[in-house]
């Protein structure tokens, strides 16, 4: 029978062999004691089995209050793993089998699912990512470099039309992609559908005069009827990617309209910060990342260098080429997704992202580093642009400046965000 495994971080006061087996118990076929049903055939069947246990320090202090205080806090690593039989290939019940009720229990001070390794009857089970990098890209028409994208700036406020406007700027100024802000949904002030249209008007004029179809990904983050209705309507106006914020729509959610829709699914991760920011409790992105792609998450978003949140530069990275790994053999090509980078980034933190990850295939998403240019919209998107080739080519972006106004004044105004 095919096993499923799940590593942890894990923080006891009681010792981390007996947290492993609490955790194993509460997370299958036990509880706090033994009951007359569960047998010893029962248990070899459905039990979490510990796989192993490395202690790798000793504290006297809990990194958080206990209920019931120890004198040694052992800390270290866990792996356990279930039988696919107890919850069979389903994301929405693994993720309450591995990441439940385990973060409440009295036996941990501290704890943290690291990765899961699904077996391969998720591969069958699961749709996993529809277009992926390589159909991204198709949509776009970019192949020999990162996608130069940008996030519909004030995030709310904007009709339509305004909109609209500034979306017209974006296309003559060679943007690649648009998305909406996670904030801008469905409201009064600027309602979908009329966005839709407002929006798609300009790109289309646009693809009918230059041949380049830019890609704007609509939030349609919504109750699971109204975003299939939201997905049809964006598809008839010609659109070429879909929105959605994940921890609004869930596991089940996300899968309904991976299944019913026809566009690549851009998936935000607004709220990431409950589960990433305590090094003592949550889940990591690598852990997390997995669920999402099984469930169809063409691009993820991965935070980027010197961001204006709290996630380092190594957790950045690790987290973009997580994303593009292959999860099952021979499978890669259907379950690989395309990393986002975005917050704070600007020309200047193109080349140490692409030199990180080695590979063209990522979005980079700039706001204020397009905005802000000295060269208005146009200046930015261009300036994203020349540092994106001088990356490529293998060309210092200092030393291709010098032949290339927008990036020399990029470099000048927010040289500072990233060094």
């Amino acid at each position: 029978m095919a096993r499923l495994f799940a590593e942890y971080e894990v923080e006891s006061p009681v010792g981390l062999e007996r947290a492993a087996r609490v955790i194993a118990g509460e997370q299958s076929c036990g509880t706090f004691m033994r009951l007359p049903g569960e047998t010893d055939d029962l248990r070899s069947r459905a039990g979490a089995n510990v796989e192993d246990v490395i202690v790798d320090e000793v504290r006297d202090k809990p990194s958080l209050p206990v209920r019931k205080p120890g004198t040694a806090y052992e800390r270290g690593r866990i792996v356990l793993s279930w039988p696919l039989a107890n919850m069979g290939p389903s994301l929405t019940n693994t993720l309450a089998t591995v990441a439940g009720n385990l973060f409440e229990l009295a036996e941990v001070s501290a704890i943290r699912l690291t990765d899961v390794t699904f077996p391969d009857a998720f591969a069958d089970a699961c749709p996993g990512p529809a277009f992926g990098v390589e159909g991204t890209q198709r949509l776009a028409d970019v192949s020999d470099r990162p996608m130069i994208g940008t996030i519909i700036k004030p995030s709310v406020g904007l009709s339509p039309d305004e909109t609209a406007a500034l979306v017209q700027q974006l296309c003559d100024g060679g943007i690649d992609f648009i998305k909406d802000d996670e904030l801008q949904a469905n409201g009064p002030h600027c309602p979908l559908a009329e966005r839709v249209r407002a929006v798609m008007d300009v790109i289309n004029a646009h693809a009918e005069k230059t041949g380049k179809k830019v890609m704007y990904a609509f939030n349609i983050t919504d109750e699971v009827d109204e975003m299939k209705r939201n997905a049809d309507l964006v598809l008839a106006q010609g659109g070429t990617c879909l929105m959605v914020s994940l921890h609004s729509i869930g596991l089940a959610g996300l899968g309904a309209i991976r299944r019913h829709s026809q566009l690549p699914l851009h998936c935000h991760r607004n709220g990431w910060g409950l589960f990433q920011r305590s090094p003592d409790i949550g889940l990591s992105y690598r852990a997390w990342q997995k669920f999402w792609r099984l469930a169809g998450a063409d691009h993820l978003h991965v935070n980027g260098l010197g961001n204006k949140f709290s996630e380092s530069d190594d957790s950045v990275i690790d987290s973009a080429r997580a994303v593009a790994e292959p999860m099952f053999c021979g499978k890669r090509a259907s379950f690989a997704a395309m990393p986002v980078f975005s917050s704070g980034q600007t020309a200047v933190q193109i080349e140490p992202t692409y030199r990180a990850i080695g590979t063209t295939g990522f979005i980079y998403c700039g706001g204020g580093g397009i905005m802000g240019h000295p060269g208005g919209v146009a200046g930015g998107v261009e300036s994203l642009r020349q540092a994106a080739e001088a990356a490529v080519k293998g060309i210092s972006a200092a030393d291709y400046a010098r032949d290339h106004r927008e990036l020399a004044d990029a470099l000048k105004v927010f040289g500072d965000r990233f060094g």
